[in-house]
């Protein structure tokens, strides 16, 4: 069970924040400023759906990991920290500072300088997480294998 919330909150998480730079990037170079501040507005209210997936990604990865500490497990809890870091001192307070400006229409150089900043900021997050999917999957690489093994063994006794 525990895997399962794991997983799911990782997905959702992924997912989310994939959805916020992939929206960001359309509504930027393909839409005009309804569409930008409708997105920027709106980033801000998934908060409420990321943190608490992120929160119980976090928390089941490190239950899940008690007494684990090196290898693919010691890779994924290193990144860790600078995905945190990179939301919660970059990314959230851009979101926020980017929001108010979009409804303000303030459209301004220091509006794009951090659009930018937080289009790399998501980038390096997506990367990080992509690569925590990548090592959990290696981690239970064998168990699927098993799990495949056995149901081919009951199919083929049917």
């Amino acid at each position: 069970m525990l895997s399962i919330v794991h997983k799911v909150s990782a997905a959702l998480a992924t997912g989310l924040i994939t959805s916020f730079w992939v929206a960001t990037a359309v509504s930027e170079l393909f839409l005009g400023p309804v569409a930008v501040v409708w997105v920027k507005t709106l980033i801000p209210y998934g908060f409420l759906i990321l943190i608490p997936a992120l929160a119980a990604a976090g928390g089941t990865g490190f239950k899940l990991a008690r007494g684990k500490g090196g290898g693919v497990v010691g890779a994924k809890r290193k990144r860790m920290p600078f995905l945190a870091a990179n939301g919660v001192l970059v990314l959230i307070p851009a979101a926020l500072y980017l929001a108010a400006k979009a409804q303000a229409g303030d459209f301004d150089t220091s509006f794009y300088v951090l659009q930018a900043v937080e289009l790399v900021a998501g980038a390096v997050n997506l990367t990080l997480l992509g690569l925590n999917i990548r090592d959990g999957r290696r981690l239970t690489a064998g168990h699927r294998r098993r799990k495949s093994t056995l149901a081919a063994r009951e199919m083929s006794s049917l």
